[in-house]
C-alpha cells in the first residue's frame, strides 16, 4: 500500500492548539454558556468544573485556536533521505493560516498531493479546516473531503496505517516511536501542558520546538511503516 507513495508529494504536518482566552473568565459571556454545556460532557469527578476542565478547550475547533503548525518535506538525494521542518506559528491565527493555505494552494494542489499525520483524519486535518472557515478563509482543495469516496481523500493518518483495520483504540506516536526504537529527543514539555505554556509562561518558541520534534517523529514512523531506513540525524534540517 505505502511502496507506491513517492515521499515528495507527502506534506507530514503537526499542531499545536490552545483555549482561545487565557481563562474561562475572560470568555465573553455567551461562549461561558456554551462551554458550560459542552464541560457538563466531560466531567468525570465530582469536582469539575467549567473552569476546571477550561485546560481543554483547546482539543475543540469551537473553543480553541491553532498557533503552530509544522511541516516536513522530505527529498532524496545522494543514496539518502532528507527532511527539512519549517512552521507556521503566532498569536494571529488567521494570518498563520494564511500562510499555511498558500503553502497547500502552491505545492500540495496536484492529483499526487497527500498530507499525512498521527491520529490527524480525527484531529489536525478538520481541525485545520474548522479554524479557516471560521476564520473565514476559503480552504484548499486537498482540505475538502465533502462529496469524495474514501479513496479519493488525499490525507494519510499513520495511527489508522498502524490499526490495520482495527478500531478499538488509540495509539499514541510517543508509543510507537518508542517500540519502533525511533529516536527521539527528550521533551520538558508533552501536549498537555501547551496551554499553559502559551497562556502563563509566554513561551511560544518551547512549543514551536515540541512540534518541530513531533513532525521528526512522525516522519520516521512513516518511514518505518513503510519498510524504509530512518533519516539521520545529521539529514535533517530545521529552517
Amino acid at each position: 500500500m505505502l511502496s507506491h507513495l513517492k515521499l515528495k508529494d507527502i506534506l507530514f504536518l503537526d499542531i499545536e492548539t490552545v483555549p482561545q482566552y487565557a481563562s474561562y473568565n475572560d470568555m465573553p459571556e455567551k461562549l461561558q454558556t456554551l462551554w458550560d454545556k459542552k464541560a457538563s460532557q466531560l466531567k468525570s469527578a465530582d469536582e469539575d468544573t467549567s473552569e476546571t476542565l477550561y485546560d481543554r478547550a483547546g482539543i475543540f475547533a469551537e473553543f480553541g485556536k491553532i498557533i503552530c503548525i509544522s511541516v516536513g518535506f522530505v527529498t532524496h538525494h545522494e543514496g539518502k533521505h532528507h527532511l527539512r521542518v519549517t512552521s507556521y506559528f503566532g498569536d494571529d491565527e488567521k494570518a498563520l493560516l494564511l500562510a499555511f493555505f498558500e503553502l497547500l494552494n502552491g505545492y500540495y494542489h496536484k492529483t499526487d498531493s497527500l498530507l499525512c499525520g498521527h491520529n490527524a483524519k480525527e484531529f489536525d486535518f478538520p481541525y485545520i479546516a474548522r479554524r479557516g472557515l471560521i476564520n473565514g478563509l476559503k480552504l484548499p482543495k486537498i482540505l475538502h473531503i465533502a462529496g469524495k469516496k474514501p479513496w479519493e481523500i488525499k490525507h494519510i493518518d499513520t495511527m489508522e496505517l498502524w490499526k490495520f483495520g482495527d478500531y478499538k483504540s488509540y495509539t499514541s506516536l510517543d508509543l510507537l516511536t518508542t517500540i519502533f526504537n525511533i529516536p527521539t529527543p527528550k521533551d520538558d514539555i508533552d501536549g498537555s501542558m501547551v496551554g499553559k505554556v502559551y497562556w502563563q509562561d509566554n513561551d511560544l518558541e518551547r512549543i514551536v520546538e515540541y512540534c518541530q520534534k513531533d513532525v521528526v517523529a512522525l516522519v520516521q514512523l512513516f518511514l518505518r511503516l513503510k519498510g524504509d531506513d530512518l533519516i539521520e540525524e545529521q539529514n535533517i534540517s530545521f529552517i
